[in-house]
């Protein structure tokens, strides 16, 4: 089938258990690269290290290279949690429950530093977001798309709700009858189909959207960004700052911005993986109880 639009050179024959597994297996591969990398994250902000430099000097290795080593917020996408998980499931259907839990740590890594970030945001904002309003600046998994499946913004999103945030959310492809969907179902509804997932509640006085990152950013306390769109990278932050309550903080979830730059705007600015604001840095990654 395949033969007759891709040359014969570039189709591999192989059993149906090894087609299956190579599929499962690069997406595996490539979770568990991100979640490497973000584990390393974690390090580089208690030691002082900046997790861009070490991964740039890893990935000079030619046996590991320099793909899939950007530390963020976390994964998403409908592929890598999905195909780990099935080969987590197929390990433990073999009776191999000591490599099922290595790979099951990929995606347990991924969850906590969802939660990492939360937290990082919460304590850093005298550890309570209550009636505060945080701007949301991407919801898709990744820039370029509108797709939110498995996206780590719906996580983010509802950790601070959790704490009684006041969202107001632009994202420039997903629309907002997604964006309240997604935030209204349960974690693993979006496989399927949308006439049996419920609605989505017809307003939600803690969530607005925003027609762009400076309405968005109007009267916030913090603002988060959690996808890597390019025009982030080139919003005018000095007319952000200067809307924004103050003390104006910062969490960039994709390492987009330059944060040397923001604090000298007066911004307090959270990167993931780089060395901490003077502000942020005696302060517990966890909001106390």
């Amino acid at each position: 089938m395949y033969a007759r639009w891709v040359p014969e050179d570039r189709i591999l024959t192989m059993s149906l258990w090894s087609a299956e597994l190579s599929k499962l297996a690069a997406n595996a591969f490539l979770g568990q690269r991100i979640s490497s990398i973000n584990a390393l994250s974690a390090l580089c902000e208690a030691t002082g290290a900046d997790v861009s430099e070490v991964a740039y000097a890893v990935g000079r290795d030619s046996r590991i290279g320099p793909h899939f080593l950007d530390a963020g917020v976390a994964f998403g996408g409908s592929c890598f949690q999905k195909d780990i998980l099935n080969l987590v499931y197929i390990y433990e259907c073999n009776g191999l429950t000591e490599v099922a839990n290595y790979w099951k740590q990929a995606v347990h890594i991924n969850d906590d530093q969802k939660s990492l970030f939360v937290n990082r945001v919460v304590s850093s904002m005298f550890n309570t977001v209550s009636g505060k309003k945080i701007a949301i600046l991407g919801f898709a998994f990744k820039k370029d798309t509108s797709d939110t499946r498995e996206t780590p913004a719906i996580d983010v999103c509802l950790g601070l709700l959790g704490d009684r945030a006041q969202l107001s959310i632009y994202d420039p492809r997903v629309l907002e009858e997604q964006i309240r969907r997604d935030l209204a179902t349960n974690k693993f509804d979006w496989d399927h189909p949308q006439h049996l997932v419920p609605s989505s509640p017809s307003a939600s006085k803690q969530v607005s959207m925003a027609p762009d990152a400076y309405t968005a950013a109007e009267g916030a306390h913090g603002l988060c960004i959690l996808t890597e769109w390019d025009e982030f990278k080139t919003l005018d932050y000095e007319r952000i700052y200067k809307k924004m309550e103050k003390p104006a903080f910062i969490f960039d979830g994709r390492n987009v911005v330059n944060p040397e730059k923001l604090r000298n705007i007066r911004f307090i600015v959270y990167s993931v993986g780089k060395p901490l604001d003077p502000w942020i840095k005696d302060l517990p990654a966890a909001a106390s109880n």
